[in-house]
């Protein structure tokens, strides 16, 4: 029988985070007897192995890497808890956090989403919470070039705001999206829209979710006083190359379907061709 809460994590040689990040959950919830369910992407680095057997966990392995998504809605068939805690191996959860995140649900209950505050491993704010994509997004985004030279600006601001929200001292805000790393999710909301849309092998799947639940009414809140410490891009950086291509075509896959949706509007073959050459200027020509 499952419990109130489903803890997913999708390994992909995360190494002992993976065991790190499991143990810092089951602390946070030592009351609520959760599910851990683990979908390891075919790891060549053994992780898999350290976590076969632990107390609690149920440890799923792919013949295959599947990618996220498709390994998040994998896991999401494996339960019926009404609540989907998504986690990277590469998070270590600060006590009291899901207590912060059902508090919000609780209390919006338009609410599919609650994402903690996450954190780099200096304590510096992640920018995990987001304004909505637009053709502005690749200069005004998390690596934008007009980001790192105008941080203030009201555009960079905007597609950026978490930091602002902290410093707000709100229990919750609404945004448009958060990064998939952390996301407390409404299982009947999760399906009702369908999962995560497999055809995003790696990356941009959060941003698609949350503005398909948007769009039914729902909404993403970001908790900033519940907190999470995200180490970022410990999987991505045994495959860089597959990493930064895939970055860049779920980035065309989003533009396309939601910003240009006109399959013939010069817009989009300039986006392809701007994403495919910065793919390949930032390495994704690798293996």
């Amino acid at each position: 029988m499952s419990t109130g809460v489903a803890v997913i994590i999708v390994n992909f040689n995360a190494g002992e985070h993976l065991r790190t990040c499991i143990a810092s959950v089951t602390a946070d919830l030592s009351l609520h007897s959760p599910d851990i369910i683990v979908v390891d992407n075919a790891s060549s680095d053994g992780s898999d192995r350290l976590v076969d057997g632990m107390p609690g966990v149920s440890l799923v392995r792919n013949d295959r890497n599947r990618g996220f998504g498709a390994a998040v809605n994998q896991a999401a068939q494996r339960t019926s808890a009404p609540l989907l805690w998504l986690l990277n191996p590469d998070c270590q959860v600060v006590s009291g956090t899901f207590a912060r995140l059902t508090h919000t649900l609780a209390q919006h209950g338009a609410c599919a989403i609650a994402a903690a505050r996450l954190l780099n491993a200096d304590g510096s704010v992640q920018a995990s919470a987001r304004g909505e994509p637009s053709a502005w997004t690749g200069l005004f985004g998390r690596h934008g070039l007009m980001t790192k030279l105008f941080p203030r600006s009201a555009l960079a601001r905007r597609n950026l705001p978490a930091e602002d929200l902290v410093q707000a001292d709100v229990e919750s805000a609404v945004v448009d999206w958060v990064m998939g790393a952390c996301m407390l999710i409404r299982r009947d909301r999760f399906i009702e829209v369908g999962g995560f849309d497999e055809r995003y092998f790696l990356y941009w799947e959060d941003a698609d979710l949350c503005r398909r639940l948007r769009a039914r009414g729902y909404e993403t809140r970001y908790v900033p006083g519940a907190h999470v410490v995200h180490v970022g891009a410990v999987s991505a950086a045994t495959r860089s190359g597959m990493a930064t291509r895939e970055f860049h075509r779920s980035a065309y896959r989003y533009y396309a379907t939601h910003v240009v949706p006109r399959r013939w509007h010069p817009a989009r073959a300039f986006a392809r061709v701007a994403l495919t050459l910065r793919s390949w200027y930032r390495g994704g020509w690798r293996t």
